[in-house]
């Protein structure tokens, strides 16, 4: 797959400088959805989801933030990350409404991590249990704040599984807007079968080649890749933007979901798909007819891992990025 070229818009938003605007709020986003907020249950875990949003009036399109795989929408007492709602902070200060702001947590606080480490590749965290979550929570959100869209800002996993719920609804006409941040829209580096490859262990995960999300997502052909990109991979009325970590020849710009490099503290693996055949991963964020923009160093943001795949996720390039794409029409819902 060829990278898309950007468009003019899109190279316009890599020239913007990250700062806050003049009527910037104090506010603080919350960490909890309304009370009166339907209560939906992730049965893979045995627990409701978690989430963020809050009552009030809406003139914006709401938007929703999902997250990646064994992340949170906010950090929780055993996933110190959840930097997504960072993001969301930054649309509450530059304008937006804790109304119009919605995080859903599809795999629980990962406290269920701590005894069973291997669900990091497993059932309860793939794309098959996050599609019905993900599809419940948009509609509830639809009807709590009378909105007819909802604008989706998703990184890594979030990304391909709201776009499975979008082909398997064909609800297309509920997004206005999809933010593609570094999703695995072509597969993953971390499934090889080599021995070289550390995420097999069961301790780093058990991203063995038959785990549920190597099934999904370790190779270009998987199933679920297959069918999710073979009608077109920007489909329907809803807009794409894919923000995405490039490589580079310095350390902090490697991207340890789809590069054969160092990212942060975590050296680089064979690329290899599922099959032990070589493959290229780096192009995997990319969504054919959606313009990119290409960003670079995005792991001296993640305060943790310093990745390049987490980092991205807490970039004020791309907090501006995402919020210049989803409000630049003004329009209301």
């Amino acid at each position: 797959m060829l990278p898309t070229k950007l468009t003019s818009f899109a190279r316009a938003l890599v020239l913007v400088s990250v700062c806050v605007g003049a009527a910037a709020s104090a506010q603080t986003l919350g960490t909890t959805l309304p009370a009166d907020f339907p209560v939906l249950q992730n049965y893979y875990l045995g627990v409701p989801v978690i989430g963020f949003g809050a009552p009030g009036r809406v003139d914006r399109v709401p938007v929703i933030f999902l997250h990646g795989n064994n992340d949170t929408p906010f950090p929780t007492a055993c996933n110190p990350f959840g930097y997504i709602h960072n993001a969301a902070q930054y649309f509450l200060t530059n304008g937006y409404k804790p109304s119009e702001l919605w995080g859903l947590g599809y795999q629980g606080d990962q406290c269920d991590l701590l005894t069973e480490v291997t669900r990091k590749s497993g059932v309860s965290h793939s794309t098959a249990a996050a599609v019905p979550l993900i599809r419940a929570f948009v509609h509830a959100v639809l009807e709590y704040t009378g909105a007819e869209r909802v604008d989706i800002v998703a990184h890594s996993l979030g990304v391909t599984a709201a776009r499975e719920w979008l082909l398997q609804d064909q609800a297309y006409h509920l997004v206005r807007s999809l933010v593609a941040v570094d999703g695995p829209n072509h597969g993953i580096v971390d499934c090889s079968p080599a021995p070289a490859n550390y995420f097999q262990l069961a301790a780093n995960g058990g991203f063995v080649p038959n785990s549920a999300i190597c099934e999904e997502y370790g190779s270009d052909h998987t199933q679920l890749l297959t069918v999710l990109n073979a009608g077109g991979e920007t489909p329907g009325s809803t807009h794409y933007l894919v923000i995405r970590n490039v490589a580079r020849a310095t350390p902090e710009s490697g991207d340890f979901v789809y590069l054969s490099a160092q990212d942060g503290y975590f050296p680089p693996v064979p690329a290899q798909d599922r099959d032990g055949n070589a493959h290229d991963f780096s192009n995997s964020a990319l969504l054919a007819g959606a313009p990119s923009i290409d960003l670079v160093g995005q792991g001296q943001y993640d305060l943790i891992l310093r990745t390049s795949h987490l980092g991205i996720l807490n970039s004020p390039q791309m907090w501006q990025s995402a919020l210049q794409f989803v409000d630049h029409r003004h329009d209301h819902w």
